[in-house]
């Protein structure tokens, strides 16, 4: 895997904390936003340490041989400690056995952080190796114990992630089943490189020469390890976030026909917003617009709804030539409050209250009834009846 691959992924890795960085500002007090948030760069920060170019870079400016070794197996065991915590937390359950599992999450790991920084002090890395330390020194003695403590704890931490997720799947449905699925695939591989690590560490006990499959093979796995496991954590959060965005541009759009028709009816000119303005300040602003109107021809919409438009409402305050649209509004309200059985029925106070769902059931049933009005509306009566199904 050449050093471009490996800054690539570093930057993907960051894009995707940038994603997240605005949903961790606003809920830091939230554990799991907080571990996913962890989680990010500690797998870009990885893929930095462990590029060659940057191995090469800390060892020169520490003037110690090879001290990027204890730093990248560091940051790899704080980024398992990481994985293993964000499933204790994704899992849920009582809060105070979730705070002991974490705090056991922490206390091992920070222990093995620790030892593999013992053995490397107590161990002869004299020879800087960029790409084959794991090989070179695998008869060394405490060096060798450091790295498979780095591989077991590495292991260990994804046999875990794949477990827990593995019996979580069962019992979700959707998306969230997804993104544990890829996780579980990613756990999975990484368990390959794993496996891919202690072939060729085994080989060099043995007096064969296996290095390719600890320089070659294993990395490349790690890194579609790593990626599907961030694609898997991102999934549900991500689907989540696009159905939301959905949601609310559907019925921003499904209010246009009663906003335009508001239009046609104040006599006063409705303020306009800039056109870089967010959805949610056009939906403000779209629903602003139509309950004024609304409040302006209560009157003419229902009589026993007068309580509701009482105050300044005058019959006399319209637009010259808004009686058309006035009778189309009072007939989509009186054809809503006709077809709900079961339900209790929709008011004018309860529209100008802040009742958006009102609002664009009122609009819809206008659309109906505005294609229905339209000068062709007897070739559209069709499309009118499947309007009104819809």
């Amino acid at each position: 895997m050449t050093s471009v691959y490996f800054y690539l992924l570093v930057g993907v890795l960051c894009a995707a904390f940038a994603l997240r960085a605005p949903a961790l500002l606003r809920h830091w007090r939230d554990p799991l936003v907080r571990s996913v948030s962890l989680l990010l760069p500690l797998g870009a920060a990885v893929f930095f340490f462990a590029a060659p170019p940057t191995i090469s870079q800390v060892n020169a400016l520490t003037g110690v041989p090879n001290f990027s070794v204890p730093l990248v197996y560091g940051i790899v065991t704080a980024a398992s400690a990481a994985l293993v915590n964000l499933t204790i937390i994704w899992r849920g359950g009582p809060e105070e056995r979730r705070r002991c599992a974490t705090r056991w999450c922490v206390g091992v790991y920070g222990a093995v952080i620790a030892a593999q920084s013992a053995l490397f002090a107590l161990g002869d890395a004299s020879d800087e190796r960029l790409r084959d330390f794991d090989t070179y020194y695998a008869t060394t003695p405490y060096l060798r114990e450091m790295v498979v403590l780095c591989v077991l704890s590495y292991g260990l931490a994804n046999l875990v992630l794949a477990r827990l997720c593995w019996r979580w799947a069962r019992e979700v449905p959707g998306l969230l089943r997804s993104g544990l699925l890829l996780i579980v695939t990613g756990s999975v591989l990484s368990l390959g490189y794993v496996a891919c690590k202690f072939l060729a560490i085994g080989a060099r006990w043995t007096g064969h020469d296996w290095d390719g499959v600890s320089t070659t093979v294993a990395p490349t796995v790690s890194s579609l390890a790593s990626l599907l496991q961030c694609v898997g954590l991102a999934l549900p959060s991500a689907s989540q976030g696009v159905t939301s965005l959905w949601r609310r541009w559907s019925r921003y759009r499904r209010l246009r026909p009663l906003w335009l028709t508001m239009r046609a009816v104040t006599p006063y000119e409705l303020v306009r917003i800039p056109w870089w303005s967010s959805l949610g300040k056009r939906q403000l602003r779209r629903t602003c617009d139509i309950r004024d109107g609304l409040r302006l021809i209560a009157p003419r919409l229902d009589r026993g709804a007068e309580q509701g438009g009482r105050g300044d409402a005058r019959p006399g305050a319209l637009k010259p030539d808004a009686a058309r649209h006035v009778a189309l509004v009072a007939a989509a309200f009186a054809a809503l409050r006709g077809t709900r059985p079961g339900q209790a029925d929709p008011s004018l106070e309860d529209m100008l209250a802040g009742d958006d769902a009102q609002l664009v059931r009122l609009s819809d049933a206008l659309r109906v009834l505005a294609v229905l009005d339209h000068p062709s509306g007897r070739e559209s009566g069709a499309r009118g009846a499947a309007l009104r199904r819809g």
